[in-house]
């Protein structure tokens, strides 16, 4: 049993207002910061996270499909607190990675939230979105689904089981049973499908494979992947492998991980 009492009003702990760098209750941003540029139309601003790699997964598997998104793609380290300089909170004020700026039209456009960018690229190339109504709002009902269930998986069960500064029986248990109702509605679902939105591989791959591939493949939180048990979700795991030997997606991982400037 915890010895927490709750408190009639939250007030924020001395050494978290410290904190330059920490989460704080308040948005917007702390310092005066000048992000780099490069010369490509698209700038790029990420780190190798699960929302990170989706905008460049898309980007290469772009270039992979033969069109001309040339980006330029630079590192945001969340955890020195780049993401709250006054340049990145201008192009997201909500200080999450990833961000873009597009600079191909008379007036720069920003972009962020990580599907949100997904979108607006496959919308204006043309690419990786199906065309009809009916397979475009499936996609759009995967899309959403992952927006709202990935945080249950990464602040819920990534922070519990593997950052948490100690192990508590209670929101471990919580999160882990969501996850895995999470996983196995995906095994379900990929039975008698090669990707999320059937035959066609789309920006939904895109999304819910750097959480939940990576998550089975044992590339996320430690030894989470034991945990789970996650060798029992055969279908989740033989379409992380799919999307895993892709070309683009092996160029994105190793750009994220490895060469981000």
């Amino acid at each position: 049993m915890s010895d927490y009492t709750i408190p009639k009003v939250w007030e924020e702990k001395q050494e978290d207002k410290e904190n330059k760098f920490g989460n704080q209750p308040v948005a917007g941003s702390r310092f005066e910061q000048k992000l780099p540029a490069g010369g490509q139309p698209l700038q790029v601003y990420s780190l190798g996270t699960p929302n990170g790699i989706k905008v460049t997964i898309m980007l290469e598997e772009l270039k992979e499909a033969g069109v001309d998104a040339k980006y330029d793609l630079f590192k945001i380290a969340i955890g020195e607190g780049d993401q709250f300089g006054s340049d990145f909170v201008k192009i997201n004020p909500n200080s999450k990675i990833p961000a873009m700026v597009d600079y191909s039209h008379d007036e720069p456009i920003r972009v962020f939230e990580s599907v949100s960018i997904l979108l607006y690229l496959a919308e204006k190339f043309g690419k990786f979105m199906p065309t009809s109504l009916a397979e475009r709002t499936e996609l759009m009902n995967w899309l959403f689904w992952q927006t709202g269930a990935a945080p249950f998986v990464g602040g819920g069960f990534g922070h519990f089981y593997h950052y948490a500064p100690f192990a508590q029986e209670y929101p471990i248990d919580r999160y882990t049973m969501e996850t895995k109702r999470q996983l196995d509605l995906l095994d379900k679902h990929l039975a008698d499908k090669e990707f999320i939105n059937g035959d066609e591989y789309t920006i939904a791959d895109m999304a819910i494979w750097p959480w939940y591939g990576q998550l089975v493949q044992g590339e996320l939180y430690g030894d989470a992947a034991e945990f789970l048990n996650a060798k029992e979700y055969k279908n989740v795991i033989a379409w992380a492998d799919r999307i895993a030997k892709r070309p683009a997606v092996k160029r994105a991982k190793e750009a994220e991980y490895k060469d981000i400037k």
